[in-house]
């Protein structure tokens, strides 16, 4: 009984935070459109999908690693080397910088994977190494300097273009969620990475395929942080390997914030989209304040904001988990 209200009063806490997110946000678009004359004008609302769908994705794979009790630090880097590798491989077509830098992607995923099942190495050393090594990596293939891509092979339409009057990067992205809500909702792989959240060895024990699971979750992650990077590399016209800094506490902060413990165990796709457009419309609304004068915010302050969110909402997390606790031993 004691354990039944328990994982009752956590769920409801998840279920609050979730809620609370997606108002939050609608309260941010509301206050948006009443204060700014120009918020919900089509340029800013383009402008915002176009460049925040690279976040999103990431978020995304994230979300799902956190899920089972893991984290995955190399996005960042990640997403930097396959911008490299997709603007070095535009040239030849763009289909070829597509999914050279998904490739990249999948190659580092393969690896967090490999060194968190076979190798038992604990995911926050095992993709903190892979970050450094993605970001060496990305610098090398550089020669320390951005990339430029091809403009003539088509692949700067990925990250630039629209498609029935949405941009391009927005429709991925769109996509990508869906795919991620019926792996999550619908398949059996969804319960599986959430059986493992909740215990590894229990999940062990049920006959699960843990290893593969773990392994598939973290390629994953190294796929969508790979198509981030091309979408970074056909948005700006040049492969950047010294970008993605921070975007790893972006994502988890993002997937934090939509209500996914970081015990792992549970979590959403959609408030997990919620939490990346919550942050990214902070930044959009601090964006506006700076052009009517009453702030003045560098970029930098982006980290010092993503990294207080992060801190609050692990707070409220450990609170919430506390009290539902509490109250199951009653």
């Amino acid at each position: 009984m004691n354990a039944f209200r328990n994982t009752f009063a956590l769920k409801s806490s998840g279920d609050m935070a979730r809620l609370g997110v997606i108002l939050a946000l609608a309260g941010l678009i509301l206050f948006g459109a009443l204060r700014y004359e120009n918020f919900l004008s089509q340029y800013n609302i383009l402008s915002f999908l176009r460049y925040n769908s690279m976040f999103a994705l990431i978020a995304l794979g994230m979300a799902f690693v956190i899920m089972t009790g893991g984290i995955d630090l190399s996005v960042g880097g990640t997403a930097a080397m396959a911008s490299v590798v997709a603007a070095l491989l535009s040239p030849y077509h763009w289909a070829a910088g597509l999914f050279g830098g998904i490739a990249a992607g999948l190659a580092v995923g393969a690896l967090n994977g490999f060194t968190v099942t076979v190798m038992r190495i604990q995911p926050f050393i095992a993709t903190l190494a892979t970050m450094l090594a993605a970001y060496g990596t990305a610098l090398l293939l550089a020669g320390n300097q951005s990339v430029s891509v091809s403009y003539d092979s088509g692949f700067t339409a990925i990250g630039q273009d629209d498609f029935l009057g949405f941009p391009i990067p927005a429709w991925i992205a769109l996509l990508v969620y869906f795919a991620g809500w019926l792996v999550l909702e619908r398949l059996p792989v969804g319960r599986h990475v959430l059986a493992i959240g909740d215990g590894e060895a229990t999940a062990a024990l049920m006959g699960l395929k843990v290893r593969r699971t773990l392994a598939a979750v973290y390629i994953g992650s190294g796929a969508l942080a790979g198509l981030a990077g091309v979408i970074l590399a056909s948005q700006f016209g040049a492969g950047q390997p010294t970008e993605g800094v921070g975007w790893e506490l972006f994502a988890i902060a993002s997937v934090v914030v939509g209500g996914t413990l970081l015990t792992g165990g549970s979590g959403s796709v959609g408030a997990t989209l919620a939490g990346a457009l919550l942050l990214a419309m902070v930044f959009n609304i601090l964006n506006f304040e700076n052009g009517l004068g009453w702030i003045s915010l560098s970029a930098y302050w982006q980290s010092v904001i993503r990294g207080g969110f992060l801190l609050v909402v692990v707070v409220l997390q450990a609170r919430l988990m506390s009290r539902g606790a509490s109250e199951g031993r009653v």
